[in-house]
C-alpha cells in the first residue's frame, strides 16, 4: 500500500511541477491568451498518462493469466508441480512478502511475475523452462521474480511508464497549440485546434512516445540487474544464477505478452528498446558483484 500511496502523491507532484514550470517560464499567460486551458489541460494529462497505466496495474494478474495461458496450480498434480510450489513458498518467506499464485504455461523457456500488491501476486514458470534446466537454475530463476515482488518493481515501472505519458500528452499538446496559433496568426475568425495543432499533436505523441519507451527500457534494465542480485542473495549464492543465465544464453527464449515483458526473466527487442540487459552483462553483474 506504501507503494501505492507514493504513485498517486508522484502523480500529483508532476502535475504540480508542469504546472509551476509552465507558470514560471509565462507559458500558462500565453496559452491562456490564445484559448487553452492550462488547468483542463493538465488534468487531461494526468487522467491519460496515469489513469491508463493504474489500470493497467490493477488488472495486470487477470491479463496475464489470460494472455499467456497461465493454469494456476491450485493442488499439485505430480512431484514437479508440488516442488514448484514449495520453492515459491520458502523463496516469498525469506522475501517476506506473501505468498504469490503460482502458475504454470505452455511455451519456450521464460518465466514472468505480476500484480499490483507484492503480497497478492503471481509468479509463472513456462513448461520449456522447466523441461530445460536443471532444478538448482528453475529455483534460481523463481529467486529472480520474487525479487521483483520483493523490490515493487512493478509499481514502480508502472510509476515510471505513468510519467512518461504524462510528460508526453501534455508536451504534445502544448508544442501543438503553439505551432498551431503561430500558423493561424491574424486568423480571428478560427474556433478551436486547427490542423497545425492536430498533426503536430500526432506526430509528437509517436517521437516522444519512442523517446519514453527508451527511457522505461532503460529503468528496466536496471531492475534486472538488481532482481539477478537478490536471487543470488536468497538462494545464499550466486552460481546457480550464473548457471541459469548461461543456460537462457544457448536457448530460444520464449515470447511473453507486452504486459508482462519487464517482469520476464529475458526478452526485449534492440538494445535501446530492450526491457533486459545482454545475458553476458547479466552474468558478468552477478560474477563481480560484492560478497
Amino acid at each position: 500500500m506504501k507503494r501505492i500511496a507514493l504513485f498517486v502523491l508522484t502523480n500529483l507532484a508532476v502535475v504540480v511541477v508542469l504546472g509551476l514550470v509552465a507558470s514560471l517560464l509565462g507559458v500558462n499567460r500565453y496559452l491562456t491568451a490564445n484559448g487553452l486551458n492550462l488547468t483542463a489541460l493538465l488534468g487531461f494529462a494526468l487522467i491519460m498518462g496515469f489513469g491508463g497505466a493504474f489500470i493497467s496495474l490493477l488488472i495486470s494478474k487477470p491479463v496475464a493469466k489470460w494472455s499467456a495461458g497461465v493454469q494456476i496450480i491450485e493442488q499439485p498434480r505430480n512431484a514437479d508441480e508440488a516442488w514448484i510450489v514449495e520453492t515459491v513458498r520458502k523463496l516469498a518467506d525469506q522475501a517476506q512478502i506473501g505468498m504469490p499464485e503460482v502458475g504454470i504455461f505452455e511455451g519456450a523457456p521464460n518465466a514472468f511475475a505480476t500484480g499490483a500488491f507484492k503480497n497478492s501476486a503471481l509468479v509463472a514458470v513456462s513448461t520449456g523452462l522447466l523441461q530445460g534446466m536443471t532444478r538448482d537454475e528453475v529455483e534460481a530463476v523463481i529467486g529472480h521474480e520474487v525479487a521483483h515482488i520483493a523490490n515493487g518493481d512493478m509499481v514502480t515501472m508502472t510509476l515510471i511508464q505513468g510519467v512518461m505519458n504524462t510528460f508526453v500528452v501534455f508536451l504534445s499538446r502544448v508544442i501543438g497549440y503553439a505551432v498551431d496559433s503561430f500558423l493561424n496568426r491574424g486568423n480571428d475568425n478560427r474556433s478551436g485546434p486547427g490542423i497545425g495543432y492536430w498533426v503536430t499533436t500526432i506526430v509528437l505523441d509517436i517521437v516522444l512516445g519512442f523517446a519514453a519507451a527508451i527511457v522505461v527500457a532503460w529503468f528496466s534494465r536496471q531492475r534486472e540487474f538488481r532482481a539477478d542480485a537478490g536471487s543470488a542473495r536468497l538462494l545464499g549464492r550466486r552460481q546457480p544464477m550464473i548457471n541459469a543465465l548461461a543456460r537462457l544464453g544457448g536457448m530460444a527464449p520464449g515470447e511473453l505478452p507486452k504486459s508482462v515483458q519487464a517482469m520476464g526473466i529475458t526478452g526485449g527487442i534492440g538494445k535501446l528498446f530492450s526491457t533486459h540487459p545482454p545475458i553476458e552483462e547479466r552474468i558478468a553483474a552477478l560474477q563481480n558483484a560484492q560478497g
